[in-house]
């Protein structure tokens, strides 16, 4: 969600602690846009301990670390809002608000202040400037176009998210039977605040800023953004305005997280890619939805969807290819893909119909809204790459599968004078292997404005994540003589962030003053890089997943609870990212409020310095000088310990560290190493490996992405 203007500014004023006021002087931050990067999925990544796997059968609870409360979190949820009747918001068993919460429940249309409770402690909304076409004013609307504004969530993407956080235990969820069970966010017993900044048109980066400042006001502890500026804009670090929030944000002590965008599997995709936003990328879980294709002559298929299809075995439907019921003079290549305009209505009438998938500019959801506008009987898509990401297509039968089977399909076709087939409903599999996988459409690194940080920094679950959505009363979307479903099954990076979001929120219940890096350093270095086949993680394309791809792993939160030594990243360290960046002394003073002064000889390859978790080399000549980065650590583990260093580095990159044992004390309880690289007789391009500190008891591990040429 983005519109068609964007006016580039540079920060010219000093924030005095307040983003605002910031907002209100300089007014081309209107002009920014923003779009969303739109259980089972908790357990899975919290593992046994936490609850039963999947979608518990039994009741809520969990371990006696999962109850603590007083950690506050604050949604900015795509277009946000949140949908308070829903059961993820119940506020049972719940203790009173903590004093140090201060902020409010704003009343709107058709929301009240009584809507608020223990669990959902606050509630904004913000007037949005109107983008309309040819509308340059700055004039603001409101949400619900003339409508008086509201915190009340009108999409679900707000209340989806805000509940995979922090949703409170609901026995016997589900979507229409889908993914049936207990269903819980991340951290359950977390306080949720909501921060509605956006409308349906988009979102300003004025707002954007107002509802970040007011979060931070407000005194929550975590911000989790399920949006991200579009890189069609280019906007780098200062030009951004969620990086401009968080930046801000961090230097109050708040954490913020973020989705990684969803314009995978293409690199350089990945947004929100400052050193000071935890960045989250997506994958799938151990369960998939699956729709069964029965084909004439017997033979079936598995293919993904969810459906909620009233056809059955007993009886099937005529079978024919969208090229071979095209409408006059349509060219094959539309017609095969069933692009709009593109199929002869009464040749596909009571038909079931196979459509291509080979122009990602045409959606799943268009292709479905053609055929069944031309009274088709269901949908058969045959997509070149199994991305393994269920479309949602309500009542109408609907699946999509490989192109392997999918030339079987057709040859069925071919072959056969009178083809039939049917489309059975949606089922739930669980153990799917191997999980997890990165995400097809999660967006990828290096980052488009330096690639001496390596982003994404983490992976979560992002796909078929069940969690609260407003009831859905639109005609087609519930299964007939159901209720509309408080739940919903929904993919993306802006999924995935929620989950990293309830993790930091548990690690933060426990470590009541660990700070933002440090937390975000836990869950990188114990961060899993193993899938349920105990095998390196491997992307939708069945290769081995890379840093670029999944930051340092799938994040596991029991595991970060104990990291033993944790990367501090300081205010220090992000001013002299700005500085070796490029940004001018008296921007980065005005925009940090700070006297702080640039290292002499700035230079960009040293943003690699920055006391990151994670090592990134943008550039290494092969057999020319060795090049050495410097980190430290501090023990939050064991007082008296003793750290060795394991490296792993792929062929013909040699890495050393110095010095390889870390000795930890009461007195002693940092310590800094050096880690140099060169390159000998390695191919060009990126490598990979990691280096990992263990005292036998915790293992450390600090991920790198070097760049031979």
């Amino acid at each position: 969600m983005f519109v068609t203007r964007l006016k580039r500014y540079w920060i010219q004023y000093a924030w005095h602690g307040c983003l605002s006021d910031l907002a209100r002087k300089d007014s081309s931050l209107n002009g920014t846009s923003t779009k969303i990067n739109s259980s089972q999925s908790s357990d899975f990544s919290f593992g046994a301990k936490v609850g039963a796997r999947g979608a518990s059968k039994g009741g809520g609870g969990g371990d006696g670390a999962l109850q603590a409360e007083g950690v506050l979190g604050g949604q900015q949820g795509g277009i946000g809002g949140i949908w308070p009747e829903s059961p993820s918001f119940n506020d049972a068993g719940i203790g009173d608000i903590p004093s140090r919460w201060r902020g409010v429940c704003m009343e709107g249309s058709d929301f009240k202040k009584s809507d608020c409770n223990r669990k959902l402690i606050g509630a904004r909304y913000y007037h949005i400037p109107d983008f309309a076409e040819g509308n340059q004013s700055g004039h603001t609307e409101t949400h619900a176009g003339k409508a008086t504004g509201s915190p009340r969530d009108t999409v679900g993407h707000g209340t989806h998210t805000a509940s995979t956080a922090a949703g409170a235990w609901v026995v016997n969820g589900s979507y229409y039977g889908l993914a049936q069970g207990t269903v819980r966010g991340g951290f359950p017993s977390s306080r949720i605040a909501t921060y509605k900044a956006c409308s349906i048109n988009g979102c300003s980066g004025a707002t954007i800023l107002k509802a970040i400042d007011d979060a931070i006001k407000d005194g929550v502890d975590i911000i989790s953004i399920s949006l991200g500026m579009s890189l069609i804009f280019e906007p780098d670090f200062l030009n951004d305005p969620i990086s401009i929030g968080a930046f801000h944000a961090n230097q109050m002590g708040v954490m913020v997280i973020c989705s990684g965008g969803n314009d995978g599997p293409d690199p350089y995709s990945v947004v929100n890619s400052a050193p000071w936003i935890f960045t989250v990328a997506a994958s799938n879980i151990d369960r998939a939805f699956q729709s069964t294709i029965v084909l004439g002559n017997g033979d079936s298929f598995q293919g993904f969807a969810i459906n909620f299809s009233n056809l059955t075995r007993s009886k099937t439907y005529p079978l024919a290819f969208g090229g071979d019921v095209a409408a006059y003079s349509t060219p094959l290549s539309e017609a095969s893909n069933c692009y709009p305009g593109s199929l002869d209505s009464k040749k596909v009438a009571g038909k079931v119909i196979v459509c291509m998938d080979t122009n990602p500019l045409v959606s799943r959801r268009i292709k479905k809204l053609v055929v069944e506008a031309a009274q088709a009987k269901g949908l058969i898509l045959i997509d070149e790459e199994e991305k393994g990401v269920p479309f949602d297509s309500g009542v109408f039968p609907f699946s999509e599968v490989g192109d392997i089977v999918g030339l079987q399909i057709l040859k069925y076709i071919n072959s056969t004078k009178n083809p039939t087939a049917t489309i059975l409903p949606s089922v739930d599999v669980e153990t799917i292997r191997p999980a997890p996988v990165v995400a097809y459409f999660s967006s990828r690194g290096p980052g488009e404005f330096t690639e001496n940080i390596i982003k994404p920094d983490i992976t979560a679950p992002g796909v078929g994540i069940l969690a609260a959505m407003i009831p859905n009363s639109d005609i087609g979307a519930a299964p007939v003589g159901k209720k509309p479903s408080n739940f919903a099954l929904k993919s993306g990076t802006s999924m995935a962030c929620p989950h990293v979001a309830g993790a930091a929120a548990f690690i933060k219940s426990v470590h009541h003053s660990w700070t933002p890096s440090m937390i975000k350093s836990a869950l990188m270095t114990t961060a899993t890089t193993s899938n349920n086949l105990r095998k390196p993680l491997t992307n939708s394309s069945n290769g081995f997943a890379s840093p670029h791809e999944m930051g340092a792993g799938e994040i596991s939160p029991i595991k970060a609870l104990n990291p033993g030594l944790v990367f501090e990243t300081t205010l220090s360290d992000y001013l002299n990212f700005l500085c070796y960046y490029g940004y001018k002394e008296k921007i980065i003073r005005s925009m940090s409020g700070t006297s702080f002064s640039c290292p002499n000889n700035s230079l960009e390859d040293l943003i690699s310095n920055i006391n990151y978790p994670s090592i990134s080399i943008s550039k290494l000549e092969r057999y020319s000088a060795v090049r050495t980065v410097v980190r430290t650590v501090t023990n939050v583990g064991q007082m008296n310990a003793t750290y060795s260093a394991n490296i792993h580095s792929p062929s013909g990159l040699v890495v050393k560290v110095s010095p390889e044992r870390l000795v930890f004390s009461r007195i002693s309880t940092n310590a800094s190493f050096k880690v140099s690289f060169y390159a000998k007789g390695t191919t060009r391009g990126y490598r990979f490996g990691y280096l990992t500190w263990s005292d036998g008891v915790h293992f450390s591990r600090t991920i790198f992405a070097v760049n031979v040429v």
